[in-house]
């Protein structure tokens, strides 16, 4: 499956790159600039189609159980409707995505059967693992009807 968003997109993707750069250059607090970049691109997604309804980011934390350590994404800065605030390294697109370490793009939610519904107004999914040159991990996530 192809992950090339851009071929079919209306989101001046080039123009929104440039504007996330500019915003996240002089800053570097990772919740400001994670804040900042999911309003940036949900604005611009918003504007291409009227349908995505979440943008935003899960970042990795560390947990400490009696099972042994463990990591799980929990739910960052975002633009749109109340989102899952935990979600295990496997589990969702968003989880395995993280595992795979490659971006996971699904055309029709309700026929994947790893996802983990949010808003059951939700029929696509992108997401995309961003690593952090600093060793932690990001999720950026896009959701669109």
């Amino acid at each position: 499956m192809s992950t090339d968003v851009s071929a079919n997109s209306k989101v001046p993707w080039a123009k929104v790159l440039k504007a996330a750069k500019a915003l996240v250059s002089p800053q570097r607090d990772l919740v400001a600039n994670t804040a900042n970049v999911a309003a940036l691109i949900y604005a611009e997604c918003a504007k291409a189609s009227k349908a995505v309804n979440w943008c935003g980011f899960y970042l990795a934390r560390p947990v400490e159980s009696d099972d042994g350590d463990y990591e799980v994404l929990v739910l960052g800065p975002f633009q749109g409707k109340a989102a899952v605030v935990r979600i295990p390294y496997g589990q969702g697109v968003c989880g395995t995505a993280c595992v795979e370490r490659k971006t996971q793009l699904v055309p029709d939610v309700h026929k994947h059967p790893n996802h983990i519904a949010c808003d059951s107004a939700s029929e696509s999914e992108i997401v995309v693992p961003i690593l952090l040159r600093r060793g932690g991990d990001g999720d950026d996530d896009a959701k669109q009807d």
